[in-house]
């Protein structure tokens, strides 16, 4: 199948490992232009080189703290002097901290704010002014299960996730004439560095090990497994492609089967 996004240019934020370099790496198969940013140089310097000998590409790449609306600013100016107009934005974040509501303080509600809810939010006024003068454009954020069932130790993920998925539903309903679609994909138990961290969490209370964890977290799931990341990445480019024109204002699981409600 033709997806029809050979030259496409891509934007994926916090993408050096994990769902998001997964999904840039099957933007790459697909012949896009990708570009690629995370807050960690050395992460993504070696991502840089690990795609380059992978796929003989390298991605445009920029150092972008995802709290920092400067540096949210300055990549997006990169992008586009290098790359040109964006045609298809992936808003991706790491964290925000774990922790019961007793646990969190002030600066890390702001904190969460910023990385997970506002850092999408502007992108999204950025990319949009040029995806509405083409008339065509895709945002994707990678949220969580947990926008549809909340997980007990994730109270910033919960919160700052779910105001995100009913961000893009209400932008949906103002960009649709534009061809611009906005959705979400929600990932399930995937296996990466922040379910890795999150089992090394609740093994030290829990008194089990992370591995013994991390095997529970996958028998939860009725699949019996725990996800890989281009499971997910494999969504996020559908719905970037034409096939997925009349797809808009969604919010997509990738779980395994694991969230239990019926829609």
């Amino acid at each position: 199948m033709d997806l029809k996004l050979k030259d496409k240019v891509v934007l994926i934020t916090a993408s050096s490992k994990g769902i998001g370099r997964a999904t840039a790496e099957l933007f790459i198969k697909e012949g896009a232009r990708v570009a690629i940013s995370s807050s960690n140089e050395s992460n993504l310097k070696s991502a840089v080189d690990e795609i380059k000998r992978s796929f003989n590409y390298e991605p445009f790449w920029n150092i972008c703290d995802l709290n920092n609306s400067k540096e949210i600013q300055n990549t997006y100016n990169l992008v586009k002097d290098h790359l040109g107009d964006v045609d298809i934005l992936v808003n991706n974040c790491g964290g925000p901290a774990p922790g019961l509501f007793e646990d969190l303080t002030d600066n890390k509600w702001e904190h969460g704010y910023e990385q997970v809810l506002m850092s999408a939010v502007r992108f999204s006024r950025l990319v949009l002014p040029s995806m509405k003068s083409r008339r065509w454009g895709r945002i994707i954020n990678i949220t969580s299960l947990s926008v549809k069932q909340p997980v007990l130790n994730l109270m910033l993920s919960n919160s700052f996730r779910s105001a995100l998925t009913a961000f893009a539903k209400t932008l949906s309903q103002q960009v649709g004439e534009y061809n611009v679609t906005v959705n979400n994909v929600a990932p399930g138990f995937t296996l990466t560095g922040r379910l890795y961290e999150l089992a090394v969490e609740r093994a030290k209370t829990s008194g089990s090990s992370h591995e013994h964890i991390l095997a529970e977290m996958a028998n939860e799931v009725p699949l019996k497994r725990l996800g890989k990341p281009d499971e997910v990445g494999a969504m996020i480019v559908y719905l970037a492609s034409e096939q997925a024109n009349y797809i808009t204002g969604q919010t997509i699981a990738v779980d395994g089967g694991v969230i239990k409600s019926t829609y």
